[in-house]
């Protein structure tokens, strides 16, 4: 099946191409047209009639929608997280869990490796292991029942069930250096997040290949003029990969104007870290068996404590457009192209010959009007 995407306003990185087309085959992009240029005869045309026309959104950092957890492990909440985050413009995604006992997390592997046999929504690029090996005194909304000390072996049993492409951990924590090195070795991103780490932890972890933190600013150690902590690390360090949950109440506009300035765009990994609550209305939900709050666009423990985002993909790409104001061939170098980077997913992220046909048609407020995953049209 061949299909053309005609008068294109075209974005990737560091590409802005008008009156462009796309031209899928199969679930390739097979060739990418100037204005002017003669198209072939297709098997269906689609006329994005001048508007954007970029990668499909990756979303590497988020535990659920629709009112469900992907923690929970059911196959109807796999389905509905998977179908509904198509609307938000996300083709590919990786299931966040929480830090909860072994059984849960395999049981949401398991759900995951059985939505991927025929998938319906967005694509399960793998899983983030979020915790539980944290600092229990850096929890944030994790809850303090299930954190252990880095275990890799436990890590070796969940990526047998269903590929673990990230995990997130405590730098600081007894055993985490070896622990590094470990998960490299496997093939597996080590990210670092709910730490007390110091910059010399860093430093230490980044000789062996360590780059990658996790909702960057939000429960690691902030920049200070003595230490300059896991922030500073990240501001500090070109090579490093840095999480945004860019809801506007995670991080302030002026940090996120500051990241985005001193780290470039292609360092920088657009997340929505979004609970069950994203895309539902305000209420009580459950996050780890903790009780959440969602009032307006914020989750709060009962505590007060910020507890994931209820953001959508696209709202987070609107916002850092208006408080940046940087050119779009730039920013969406950090809705999906960081992703690929950080993480070695390969094909993926932008739109250009041989690359996946995970693609998407934007209105001017970026919210989706079309979504393709691997050439079909899913929205």
């Amino acid at each position: 099946m061949t299909t053309l995407i005609k008068n294109a306003h075209i974005i990737s990185p560091d590409v802005d191409i008008q009156n462009g087309a796309v031209l899928f085959d199969g679930k390739k992009i097979a060739a990418v047209f100037l204005d002017n240029d003669n198209l072939p005869v297709v098997d269906q045309t689609v006329d994005a009639g001048g508007k954007m026309v970029v990668p499909g959104f990756i979303d590497v950092h988020f535990h659920g929608r629709s009112g469900y957890d992907f923690c929970d492990g059911t196959q109807e909440g796999m389905n509905a997280i998977g179908n509904d985050k198509i609307k938000d413009g996300v083709t590919s995604f990786l299931g966040t869990t929480l830090t909860v006992s072994e059984e849960q997390l395999s049981a949401a592997l398991r759900s995951a490796a059985e939505y991927m046999k025929a998938p319906t929504g967005a694509k399960v690029a793998g899983v983030h292991l979020e915790g539980p090996f944290i600092n229990p005194k850096c929890l944030g909304a994790q809850n303090p029942e299930f954190v252990r000390k880095p275990d890799i072996e436990m890590v070796k049993r969940l990526n047998a069930i269903f590929p673990v492409k990230k995990v997130s951990y405590a730098l600081e924590v007894e055993g985490a250096l070896e622990f590094t090195q470990q998960l490299l070795a496997l093939g597996i991103t080590p990210s670092c997040v709910h730490t007390a780490a110091s910059y010399k932890d860093y430093q230490n972890a980044s000789r062996y290949g360590f780059k990658n933190l996790s909702h960057f600013c939000n429960q690691m150690t902030p920049l200070h003029h003595r230490d300059i902590g896991m922030v500073g690390a990240g501001l500090l360090h070109d090579e490093a990969f840095a999480e945004l949950i860019c809801d506007k109440l995670h991080i302030c506009p002026e940090m996120i104007k500051l990241v985005f300035k001193v780290k470039g765009a292609g360092h920088v990994q657009l997340i929505t870290d979004a609970m069950r609550a994203a895309g539902m209305p305000d209420g009580q939900y459950d996050l780890g068996g903790m009780n959440v709050i969602v009032k307006g666009d914020a989750a709060r423990l009962e505590s007060g404590a910020l507890a994931g985002s209820t953001l959508l993909y696209y709202t987070g790409l609107r916002n850092v457009y208006e408080i940046t104001g940087y050119p779009l061939k730039e920013l969406i170098k950090s809705t999906s192209w960081a992703q690929a980077q950080a993480l070695n997913l390969p094909g993926v992220g932008k739109i250009e010959t041989g690359y996946a046909a995970d693609v998407l048609i934007l209105e001017d407020d970026f919210s989706p009007s079309a979504v393709f995953v691997d050439g079909a049209r899913k929205l």
